[in-house]
């Protein structure tokens, strides 16, 4: 599916982000793409955000209880000490959750020859761009938007709806505190029965 261009002798790596509202598929598309790379006899690590232990503390898992193993970490800035040269692809699940330098991390691994995969939200419930979401979109070489179905109308959905009354940005959850919703159900807010 990609190709490996070749600069100065040495691998080029890139970056590739996967987007969208909750319960989209973002992870199990990251899965998918590890599990390829795998398969290709490729070195692969994979991390998460340390806070992010929903499903696991050692595992990134899809909604649909898809697993790989993962490495937990609690900032972007430690992901390059545990990548040694023999790596070729990293997998970085939830990136809305780690702070700026997650940027600078993914673009050092790929000058270094690395494929690097990450997946996160665009938007947070509010439905502002999430953290530094927007500055990956805009560096790296491939984007892949997945979207999910609005429960209440059948169309794509793009946004993720807080049913739950907490508004911190960051607030842990699944189907218990949201849903996926098309633009117009999204705006409709709380108009909508549930």
């Amino acid at each position: 599916m990609f190709l490996e261009p070749r600069y100065g002798g040495q691998r080029s790596g890139w970056i590739e982000v996967i987007t969208g509202c909750m319960f989209s598929g973002k992870t199990e598309e990251l899965i998918r793409r590890i599990k390829r790379a795998t398969i290709a006899n490729q070195n692969v690590l994979i991390f998460k955000p340390s806070n992010d232990v929903r499903y696991s503390n050692r595992a990134v898992v899809s909604h649909d209880d898809n697993a790989i193993p993962s490495i937990l970490v609690a900032s972007a800035a430690l992901i390059p000490k545990h990548v040694s040269e023999d790596v070729e692809v990293v997998g970085i699940d939830e990136a809305q959750f780690f702070d700026k330098d997650i940027v600078r991390v993914c673009e050092d691994l790929a000058l270094g020859g690395k494929r690097v995969i990450v997946t996160g939200l665009d938007l947070d419930y509010r439905g502002i761009p999430f953290g530094a979401i927007p500055d990956l979109l805009a560096v790296a070489e491939y984007v892949t938007k997945v979207h999910a179905i609005c429960p209440h109308c059948g169309n794509l959905a793009t946004h993720s709806y807080r049913t739950a009354e907490d508004r911190s940005t960051v607030l842990l959850g699944e189907k218990d505190k949201y849903e996926p919703r098309c633009r117009t159900c999204y705006a409709m807010g709380n108009i909508l029965q549930f």
